[in-house]
């Protein structure tokens, strides 16, 4: 009969308690911990999200903001989006999910809501706030191959996004928008230049706007509105 082999006296011990250093221990935690909280974040998803779809769709959307009190045409939610990354209007996947609220450090819907206000914080850099606006007008191309955006849903955007900054220059884009007959659509250009116009351009003068640089004919023509309006 073969004998078991004995441990040779002074071998190491291998067992991880003993010889685990205070890093890998506290690595081991903070593993378990991230886990579990991604654990927590997918069970969130799944309680919003449409069980044929695997996605977080407008109802539960609606769902979600109601949990949060807040509502669902809320700037906010906008952000919410943008932090995610969210690709199509009105729906959120379990990856989208899972990079915001890892992000925003909430796995429940207390810590949502109460994420918010440093949500709008953060987005309101100037650093951040470019990105955000032209995300605005990515997220509302809905259509494959979509490059514009009709006037209505142009002004309700730039009330959403652009309006507690801007208030003056947006209340009269939109009436300007909505009185004139030459544009049916707002394109990318458009909307980036007349975030552009609200951040150099003096306000009410106009003093300092120069129709020989470059800006989008449809600004050129809402500053010759402005001043006919003055005058």
């Amino acid at each position: 009969m073969r004998r078991a082999a004995s441990r040779k006296t002074g071998q190491p011990n291998s067992t991880p308690s003993v010889n685990s250093s205070p890093v890998d221990l506290f690595r081991s935690a903070s593993s378990k911990a991230t886990s579990k909280e991604l654990e927590r974040i997918d069970n969130l998803f799944y309680s919003y999200a449409n069980g044929s779809s695997a996605m977080i769709d407008p109802e539960g959307i609606e769902n979600l903001c109601s949990d949060m009190e807040v509502d669902h045409t809320d700037a906010r939610i906008l952000m919410l989006a943008w932090k995610m990354k969210a690709e199509k209007q009105g729906y959120f996947t379990l990856e989208e999910w899972r990079r915001g609220l890892k992000a925003l450090r909430a796995d429940t819907v207390n810590k949502l809501k109460k994420a918010l206000p440093e949500l709008e914080k953060e987005v309101k850099r100037p650093s951040n706030f470019v990105d955000f606006y032209s995300y605005g007008f990515r997220y509302c191309l809905t259509e494959e191959k979509q490059k514009s955006i009709d006037i209505e849903s142009i002004c309700e955007l730039l009330d959403l996004v652009l309006g507690s900054q801007f208030r003056v220059q947006v209340d009269l884009f939109v009436e300007y928008l909505k009185s004139q007959n030459d544009y049916k659509v707002i394109n990318m250009d458009q909307w980036m230049g007349f975030y552009r116009f609200c951040n150099e351009i003096s306000f009410p003068d106009l003093d300092n706007y120069d129709p020989e640089l470059a800006w989008p004919l449809i600004l050129d023509n809402f500053v010759e509105w402005i001043q006919a309006k003055q005058s």
